[in-house]
This record gives C-alpha cells, structure tokens and sequence, in this order.
C-alpha cells in the first residue's frame, strides 16, 4: 500500500457572514474534495499540542506522527536543511522574513509586498555583505523566507512570528530573553542574543530604506520590503526518519514551495522534489505539482504534497483569493490525482487536511482541531458526504490527536 497526504497550508477557516454563515470550505465548489470524503473516512484533528504556538513547523511535523516535546527546535533549523544549510552543534538559527513596515510603526505585512525570489535573494546577499561576520550568517531561503544564523546563539528568547501580528506596532514585539533563561555552556546568554537580533533588525531597516530594489518598487507603487524580522530560534533537531518509523515506508518524497516543510521532511528522511513555477501563492504550478507527485508515488511508498496558497490568502485576509485557492486545490490537484489513481491498480491511500486553520478575518493562524479525510481501498467509508469543517467532524474517526493521525494512515 502507497501513502499520499495532500495537505492545504491554513484552509480551515470559521463561518463568514458575508458567505450566508458558512465556511469557506463549505461555501466552494469542491466536487473532487467532497468525493474524497464520500469515498472515505473522517474527522477532526488536534495538530498543534498544549504550549505550543499553531505554527506550521508545529502541525505538520505533528502530523507526520512526531512528538513536539521531544523534537521540537522551532523553524530556523527546519529551514535550514531545506536549503541546504548543515547546522553545527554551536549554531542557532532562525527563520528571517523580510517584511514591510507602515510609517505608523506597525507591521504592514510578513512578506515584504511578495517579494520574488530574485528580489529576495539580492536584499538578503546586500544584508549579509554589511552586517554579517564570524558570528552572524544570512542565508538565502525563497522570496522573503530566509535563514539568519547565529554562531553561539541562546535559543531560549520569546519572538513574536510576523505573520500573527498583521497591524501590530512593531517596536514592543522586539526579541526579548525569556525569564530565568538557562545558561549554556559555549553560547551567549539570552540577553545578549536578543540585542544582537534586534540591534540587526534596526541596522536592516537602514541599508534597505535606500537599496534599489525597494527604491524601484516604490516609484512603481509597491509595497517596499524595509525590514528584517527573525523568530523562532532553535538548535539541530534530532528525529527518526519515517522509514525508521514505519516500515512500510523504504523511500518517500516531499513536494512543497516552502523551505520549512522541505526541511521537516529532510529529517524525516524524504527526498525533496523541486517543481518549476511552485511560488506558495495562488500562481503556483499546480499541475506540474500535481504531476509531481502522481510520478513519485510511481517509485516511492509515501509522498507529501503540501500546498501554501490557502495560507498565505489567509493572512492577507482576502477571502475572495482564498476561494480561488481552495478550489484550484480540488479542480488542479485533487480531482486529477483521483482522475489517475483510478486507473492504477496500485493501491493508494490518500488524506487530504490542512495543518491548522488560518481565518481571513483574523488573518493569523488558531489552534483548533481540523478537518481531515483517509481514503484507503478496502476500508468501508462513513456517512460524511462533503469536506468541511462541520461535515468532518461527525466523521467515524471522531477526534483524534496529534500522532494519532499517522498511527491510523499507516495502519
């Protein structure tokens, strides 16, 4: 038996007054979604455990059926090996958005105004030519994702993630050292991390208020990428391989636009496979995504294809975009995976779930219990006819928790 999760970065969302009361998942048109539900079995899913923050390196590494307590080292690290980066044992990293800030001191965006990757990688190749050095690296990630690494660092500071503070004044989110911070041996003291981050973070927003990019993207009215805003530090994590832990899996792939997501699924032991046109927006490459994977379950046991556009339209609150998103996902990558799958005789299992909602009226993401389905051949379906937030939750599975999830996929 194969294994492909499908999965809709943030498509959970709550009821709209301006969709009749409904959710957006209820609201659009989803043929191919709700005949995965028709065809399998649902529920709801807690991804995000008690004290953590509903990111998306929590859910999804929770997801795939791993114990936050025990490998959680917060997303620096996780994008680090996406790219490439191979941490030391004194390194500490964190993920660097380039964002934009309004003149009224708030957070205008997490994204800079959709830096292109291009943009990105000069703004973040200028940054590090005027303030890196022995002990401070930045690395070039995609479009405004990139890595900051702190030789020494103290991982144990408190950072305020960017795309959860939409309209926040920026100033009081700056890091700060937790309280009673341990003290380790060989690296900095938290304190003296925290002003090192936000004495770059203020340097930043000098060198890039002048540089070319951001003076051309405001002569043409763009939003200019005027800041640096790193979080969510941590050190190599250290986890088990999915072949380690299930044996069905000896080979799997991850397909994602995301560095994050590529590097949860570096150390679970998954080959990443790169699309031309994967952006993590709405403009993705859907069906050469979509392709992607139908070839990799070919070869492998498990694939991961993991799509952000839903995300994303979340934050910026654009409901009408996130419509489009959640139902390019059904037409352009659910419907002819099914179209194929039909014809193999191959079995395949298939889930489909987001890893956490991101409601466009509060544009961050919420820790609640999402909606998910498992199709696996064989297996009687349920009642369920249609893929929501409500229609799952009535699901034969009920509610399951956490690693649960993967327990009852690989079962």
């Amino acid at each position: 038996m194969k294994h492909l999760i499908i999965l809709g970065d943030g498509m959970s969302d709550h009821p709209v007054a301006a969709l009749g009361g409904k959710t957006l998942l209820q609201y659009a048109d989803t043929p191919a979604l709700d005949r995965l539900a028709a065809e399998g079995r649902c529920g709801l899913l807690v991804t995000v455990p008690d004290g953590f923050a509903p990111g998306s390196e929590v859910a999804n590494t929770a997801i795939l059926g791993y114990d936050l307590n025990e490998v959680y080292e917060g997303r620096g690290p996780l994008e680090a090996a996406s790219i490439g980066y191979e941490m030391q044992p004194d390194d500490m990293a964190m993920r660097c958005n380039i964002i934009t800030l309004g003149q009224a001191g708030e957070i205008t965006n997490h994204h800079g105004g959709h830096l292109t990757t291009e943009e990105g990688t000069e703004l973040i190749k200028y940054l590090d030519s005027h303030l890196g050095n022995e002990r401070v690296k930045f690395i070039p990630g995609i479009q405004y994702r990139h890595l900051l690494v702190i030789k020494g660092g103290n991982k144990h500071i408190t950072c305020a993630p960017p795309h959860d503070n939409p309209g926040a004044e920026w100033r009081p989110l700056l890091v700060k050292p937790e309280p009673d911070s341990p003290a380790e041996d060989g690296r900095m003291t938290a304190a003296e991390t925290a002003d090192l981050i936000n004495d770059l973070i203020l340097r930043s927003q000098q060198l890039l208020a002048d540089h070319p990019i951001n003076l051309h993207r405001k002569a043409e009215g763009h939003l200019t990428a005027n800041s640096i805003w790193p979080w969510s530090p941590g050190y190599r994590p250290k986890m088990l391989t999915l072949q380690q832990m299930y044996p069905s899996v000896s080979r799997g792939a991850v397909i994602s636009a995301v560095d994050l997501i590529r590097g949860i699924g570096h150390y679970a032991g998954l080959r990443t496979i790169i699309v031309p046109g994967m952006t993590g927006l709405a403009d993705t490459n859907y069906e050469g995504k979509t392709r992607a994977a139908l070839d990799a379950l070919r070869t492998d046991d498990f694939v991961f294809l993991h799509l952000e556009a839903t995300d994303e339209a979340g934050h910026d609150g654009d409901l009408d975009l996130k419509l489009k998103a959640i139902e390019y996902l059904d037409r352009r990558v659910v419907a002819p995976i099914l179209a194929e799958l039909d014809t193999w005789d191959e079995p395949v299992s298939i889930a489909l779930l987001p890893d956490h909602a991101t409601p466009v009226e509060k544009r961050i993401h919420v820790a609640e219990p999402v909606p998910f389905v498992i199709r696996t051949p064989g297996v009687e379906p349920d009642a369920v006819t249609t893929y929501s937030e409500e229609a799952c939750a009535i699901g034969s599975f009920g509610k399951l928790r956490l690693q649960e999830f993967m327990q009852n996929f690989m079962r």
